[in-house]
């Protein structure tokens, strides 16, 4: 009965193209990535984790330290964060080759994020599902060759402007790496 149930389930898997539920100590669990913020000068200002899901990846961030009001957050093509303005982390994570913002009908780019806010005492939380990006192979996998970063910005994304949402100079950059 137990071997019917496991064809069953398997077939189900194999026919609705999912995943079986993540079940400690049966199936495996969905990719993880996390990130540590730093900014120009070296200290941590904030971290994150990334989460494959059936929707995408869940992002979550947190950051601390910086100036109240909205900044800018995306995902940048390349792992790397070389400061003091972290130009080494590269445009936005834009494989299918479309124009930056969450509200521009040419686009998003996959790495457009919404913005974050920073309240008084200078903490931040993002919490978004990014269905464009993923932490498994294909055209939208982040820990591919190039690898891929989170950098804020100093300024809000106006969610229009191609390239990168008038949002300021890059003020913090982490690279995004597996979990495990």
């Amino acid at each position: 009965m137990r071997h019917a149930a496991w064809i069953v389930a398997l077939t189900v898997v194999f026919m609705t193209s999912c995943r079986l539920p993540y079940v400690p100590g049966v199936t495996s669990p969905p990719p993880s990535a996390g990130v540590t913020l730093k900014d120009a000068d070296g200290r941590v200002v904030g971290g994150g984790v990334l989460l494959q899901d059936s929707d995408g990846v869940r992002v979550l961030l947190d950051i601390k330290g910086f100036k109240p009001g909205v900044k800018a957050v995306h995902i940048h093509s390349v792992a790397r964060c070389d400061p003091p303005a972290f130009e080494s982390a590269g445009p936005h994570f834009n494989p299918g080759n479309t124009q930056h913002g969450l509200e521009n009908p040419k686009g998003p780019h996959a790495g457009d994020l919404p913005n974050i806010e920073v309240d008084a005492t200078g903490l931040g939380h993002l919490e978004f599902t990014n269905s464009r990006v993923s932490l498994e192979s294909g055209p939208t996998y982040l820990l591919g060759p190039n690898g891929s970063s989170i950098v804020v910005h100093e300024s809000a994304d106006d969610m229009r402007t191609d390239p990168a949402g008038n949002s300021g100079a890059r003020v913090a950059c982490g690279v995004i790496v597996r979990a495990g």
